[in-house]
């Protein structure tokens, strides 16, 4: 009985964690994330204000428009693409946050295969 009581308050405890998801920390700023590309890391640096994203990667600078869908999603669209797959809208989803990080997923808009990140604010 004793087992039972101890493992019904464990569920209880866990089942009811939020992770933290304080989105408008993150709505602007400075923010930095590595990728793996192949076997080699790169780090992207992202400068954000309500409507525009900046992207420094790999030695070059993309320029996105930003529309946020509520406080933790929004969508990117490049403003100069340079072909068919860069005009596809990137929707973005903040998982949670911690401290300075923040975990998101990101996919094309329509698509079902999504990939995650985490990301640090820089300032």
């Amino acid at each position: 009985m004793r087992f039972s009581a101890l493992f019904l308050v464990f569920i209880f405890v866990t089942g009811c964690y939020e992770p933290e998801r304080n989105c408008t920390a993150f709505k602007t700023g400075t923010f930095e994330f590595e990728a793996l590309v192949g076997t080699e890391l790169f780090t992207t640096r992202i400068e954000r204000n309500d409507s525009i994203e900046v992207e420094y990667f790999n030695g070059k600078i993309d320029t996105a428009s930003v529309r946020w869908i509520n406080d933790c999603e929004y969508i990117l669209k490049k403003l100069n693409p340079n072909s068919i797959s860069e005009k596809k809208a990137i929707h973005i989803k903040i998982l949670y946050t911690e401290g300075n990080t923040y975990t998101f997923e990101f996919n094309e808009v329509g698509q079902s295969v999504k990939k995650k990140a985490t990301a640090t604010k820089r300032n």
